[in-house]
């Protein structure tokens, strides 16, 4: 999405009708956060190498909460048929902490992505001189 705002950012769309709502579909690999839930508990005091146990745990609650936030949010979004990223922002409403990062964190993305488009314009306008 194009635009010089960070609340810009808070309307991207996701389309719902790829999201399968196929009880069969919802089986996940366990396991695939693993590498990034070791590091994360690391930087948060946990040991370099936590249980394997301990790690599959933390992971099947951050999936559930996840899973749960998405469910909510598709929710709130199935009377438009789109899912915003304000669908999420909303719920996370009297959750400031969360709200505040979330808000920070989307507005870096935007930063990001203004940052690249400028860099490809620069790139292209040196290819054109040589």
């Amino acid at each position: 999405m194009s635009g010089g705002n960070a609340g810009n950012s808070s309307k991207q769309k996701i389309d719902s009708s790829k999201l399968s709502t196929d009880p069969s579909s919802f089986k996940r690999r366990r396991g695939v956060f693993q590498k990034d839930l070791q590091h994360m508990m690391y930087g948060y005091g946990d040991d370099r190498n936590p249980l394997p146990e301990t790690v599959a745990l933390v992971e099947d609650i951050v999936v559930e909460y996840v899973t749960d936030m998405v469910h909510k949010a598709q929710e709130f979004a199935s009377k438009r048929g789109k899912l915003l990223t304000d669908d999420f922002l909303f719920l996370l409403r009297k959750d400031l902490p969360k709200l505040n990062r979330s808000t920070e964190l989307l507005a870096m993305n935007e930063e990001l992505k203004q940052a690249r488009k400028a860099f490809e314009i620069d790139e292209e306008k040196l290819v054109n001189v040589d």
